[in-house]
């Protein structure tokens, strides 16, 4: 292998990959649009060119023709008038005329040929843009939807699950332990022997109160002898 191919090579290598990255589809298609629309001016003055040929080619054999019958007209003339060296010239005319008229005939045919052919290819070439930007329109819109799910396929690899799993155990495990240490400490709150007494003594309290409701229930005569209550003994007093 030469130099000159080894060097082509590595920069094929070198940067078709680089180039192939940097096209973007969507782009190369609407360009390409656009350029079949840029050549639609260029293709119609040209077919417009061909059909102005074809009549200028028809008004041409309308005027041979015209020639011919009027060469006709005077040769007779002349020929009435015994003019002859009049009606020769004519005829000399009438025959180049008729010659004229025989290319230029022959010519309008082919210019007719051309133009009809040069219509046909611009519609075909209009329909052809239509269906080709009708497709360029359905690869781009695929085009995007290949983008948004790439994107979302890398917003799937880059989601670690196992990291927010950690974290949330993580979170479970000292929020269980909070919950824990506060219900030990109400536990341990409530088993007290401040809490305990403090229970004793609002029983006793309860009692006295109690005792005095009764007294004053008997003083207003509300119980009778029968259904006297005994008044619960009071607690000695401290000495």
């Amino acid at each position: 292998m030469g130099v000159l191919a080894r060097l082509k090579r590595s920069l094929r290598a070198m940067f078709g990959g680089l180039i192939e990255k940097t096209e973007d589809p969507e782009l190369i298609l609407q360009q390409t649009i656009r350029d079949m629309r840029d050549r639609v001016p260029d293709l119609t003055n040209n077919v417009a060119q061909v059909m102005a040929t074809e009549r200028l080619l028809a008004k041409s054999k309308e005027r041979l023709e015209s020639q011919v019958v009027e060469f006709d007209s005077k040769i007779k003339a002349a020929i009435k008038m015994n003019r002859d060296d009049i009606a020769t010239a004519y005829i000399g005319q009438l025959q180049q005329a008729q010659l004229d008229l025989q290319k230029t005939g022959q010519q309008l045919d082919y210019a007719a040929k051309a133009s009809d052919q040069a219509r046909k290819s611009r519609d075909n070439y209009m329909l052809q843009m239509q269906r080709r930007t009708a497709e360029a329109m359905q690869l781009i819109s695929q085009s995007k939807q290949a983008k948004m799910q790439e994107q979302l396929a890398q917003t799937m690899a880059s989601f670690q699950i196992g990291d927010d799993s950690s974290t949330f155990s993580e979170m479970r495990e000292k929020i269980d332990r909070r919950s824990a240490t506060a219900e030990a400490k109400l536990q341990l709150g409530s088993s007290s022997v401040d809490t305990q007494m403090q229970e004793i003594e609002r029983e006793a309290m309860d009692m006295q109160l109690e005792g005095k409701l009764l007294e004053y229930k008997q003083q207003m005569g509300l119980l009778g002898t029968g259904s006297e209550k005994e008044t619960p003994a009071l607690p000695p007093a401290a000495e």
